[in-house]
């Protein structure tokens, strides 16, 4: 009966032994899964942060491009705007001498129109032909010279009536019908600067 009860001892030793063996194992287990928890979650803490960042990073990048975006926008508005006011203000310059070259011009035809009438007196005179050459002298060389600028004679003699060109101031009955309609007579020479009209001729128009 003795040997029963030691081999039962025996028995329940060995069981107990067992059991915290088990229990050992399972905290062993328990106590390396733990940091692989710690671990894992840790990783996802740290992804979390870094896709946070990305997203804060690209918000700022779309931020900066839109920026970039708009100052260029500007700029070439800033630029298309200064073309502009270069332009005008060029434009505006040229027109403004023109308009003085063209005022300068007008101020001299009076004295070609002083020329022609002396040059008509002269050659119905008995003046010497001294005074004849040098009234021409003199007007050919200021009507060269405006016409360097652009001065044109408007030729209005025996040509059709032009109200572009030509001013009517008188009508004569004529009996020649071809020169109705015509310019009979040119009182006071017309003239164009540079294509443009800038005195039309008075003319008497053949009726």
């Amino acid at each position: 009966m003795s040997e029963n009860i030691e081999m039962e001892k025996e028995q329940t030793v060995q069981e107990e032994l067992e059991t915290t063996t088990e229990e050992t194992v399972e905290e062993t287990q328990v106590k390396e899964e733990e940091p692989k928890k710690e671990e894992k979650k840790g990783f996802m803490k740290k992804g979390n942060k870094d896709k946070a960042r990305i997203e804060e990073l690209e918000k700022k990048v779309a931020d900066l491009e839109g920026r970039i975006a708009k100052d260029k926008d500007d700029y070439v508005r800033l630029m298309a705007e200064f073309e502009n006011f270069r332009r005008r203000t060029s434009q505006e310059k040229i027109d403004l001498v023109s308009m003085a070259s063209t005022e300068t011009i007008k101020g001299l035809l009076p004295v070609l129109d002083d020329c022609e009438r002396a040059l008509t007196v002269l050659k119905n005179s008995n003046d010497s032909d001294a005074a004849k050459e040098g009234t021409e002298l003199i007007y050919h060389k200021l009507l060269a010279y405006l016409q360097g600028k652009g001065l044109a004679v408007i030729e209005a003699k025996n040509e059709v009536f032009d109200t572009d060109l030509h001013e009517a101031i008188a009508q004569i009955p004529v009996q020649n019908e071809e020169q109705k309609g015509k310019v009979f007579e040119v009182v006071q020479t017309g003239y164009t600067l540079n294509g443009k009209v800038i005195r039309f001729a008075k003319v008497v128009v053949g009726i």
